[in-house]
């Protein structure tokens, strides 16, 4: 007799018994329909991850807004091209979550820490600007997340952060490089600085160009070093001190902003001596204020007229395209390349999983860019030529290059 019938005889009845088959039947009906229901949703579950499987996310945190937002805006039309035109790694699909850290160092942590916490993408481009970036890279590491920077410079983007690269040479070699084209080209022997001191950029080049002229020039080379601050409009003062020093050439890297009303009131005092800046003059913004204005040169990363390899031409092309009227630029470019670069390090490690992307920039010699071959060295900087550019008849023209020694 089974656990049923005992019940049924316990309970003196059949009355009971049937009663009691019924409800047990109903409570393993409710029970398989229960099951039923938690193992679609469990499929539901698996077909989800299966779906999001199938995207590899790459966030971008750059400045769409505030100060740096032209650099920020141009850096994003390279990686939107780049998507475009290699919307695919590994078999999956490649998302780009962008977010803007509105030029400013505790939004550009934000930034990151969104996009490592919240959106879990694989690998991170950004920033422009070096303050912007050195603000974002702790977070990073400590999420051992990747980063490709397009164009921070300072050295200490990538300083003691294993999880830092970048596809910009770097200001020690830029500075350098400007040092020695107002030496031995422009012919200078005295120099005067004029930095933003809220600016690593701007600081820390103003700094080996100091370095390097010196070395060319003897210790009292320089002759006049001014400061300013981000956001300021008038620089009467600075360049009345300086023109009274008589200085053959003026080093005065900054924002685009800051440096094209610097230059053009420099003019306008009647300073007439070349004026040298770093790659982030490159920008229409910039070249608004200086196009009449002669001797003006700046060290940039890439120029249109100069493909150096045949993604150069490739990216020269697609640009002119996908952004007609807007002058193919340095910063496009070098977003260009941080993206492809990351799509190269996947398929070189086989694997979207963060950790071997970083093993796999780590290992990058003569990578194909737009700007051209890339290696990165113990540090993750890039080792690549320099292009020196001026402003002629309203435009940036080609001036000459300059290779890593």
């Amino acid at each position: 007799m089974n656990l049923i019938d005992n019940l049924g005889e316990v309970n003196g009845g059949t009355m009971f018994k049937k009663k009691y088959v019924t409800v047990i039947t109903l409570l393993l009906v409710a029970a398989f329909a229960l099951a039923g229901c938690g193992g679609g949703g469990g499929e539901k579950k698996e077909a989800a991850k299966d779906a999001a499987s199938d995207v590899i996310k790459i966030g971008v945190y750059e400045p769409l807004t505030g100060t740096n937002a032209a650099g920020g805006e141009m850096t994003v039309e390279g990686i939107k091209l780049a998507n475009q035109l290699f919307p695919e790694v590994l078999g999956k699909k490649v998302e780009l979550v962008i977010v803007d850290n509105k030029s400013e160092k505790q939004e550009a942590a934000n930034a990151v820490e969104r996009l490592v916490s919240k959106d879990k993408v694989n690998v991170i481009i950004g920033s422009y600007g070096s303050s912007l970036s050195m603000a974002g890279g702790p977070i990073a590491k400590d999420a051992g997340i990747p980063v490709i920077g397009c164009s921070p410079t300072n050295p200490a983007v990538t300083l003691n952060n294993d999880y830092y690269f970048r596809v910009c040479f770097i200001d020690p070699f830029q500075g350098t490089v400007m040092a020695n084209y107002a030496f031995d080209k422009l012919g200078a022997k005295k120099a005067a600085i004029i930095q933003d001191v809220q600016q690593d950029y701007s600081v820390g080049l103003n700094a080996f160009f100091e370095k390097s002229f010196k070395k060319l020039a003897g210790e009292e080379a320089i002759v006049a070093k001014v400061n300013y601050n981000t956001g300021d409009k008038d620089f009467s003062s600075q360049l009345t001190a300086i023109k009274d020093k008589k200085p053959d050439v003026i080093f005065a890297p900054g924002n685009f902003t800051e440096s094209g009303i610097l230059v053009e009131k420099a003019r306008e005092l009647g300073i007439t001596c070349p004026i040298l800046g770093g790659d982030t003059w490159e920008s229409e913004e910039f070249l608004n204020r200086v196009k009449n204005t002669k001797d003006v040169y700046f060290s940039t990363h890439f120029d249109s007229t100069q493909p150096v390899t045949e993604m150069s031409k490739k990216f020269k092309e697609e640009y002119e395209k996908a952004y007609a009227g807007k002058q193919v630029n340095a910063f496009g470019a070098l977003g260009f390349d941080s993206y492809i670069l990351a799509l190269d390090a996947m398929k070189r490690a086989n694997s979207a999983d963060p950790k071997a992307i970083r093993d796999a920039l780590a290992g990058t010699k003569d990578f194909e860019g737009a700007t051209g071959l890339i290696t990165l060295d113990a540090n993750g900087d890039a080792t690549k030529t320099a292009i020196i550019k001026k402003v002629a008849d309203g435009n940036f023209v080609y001036e000459g290059k300059v290779d890593p020694k």
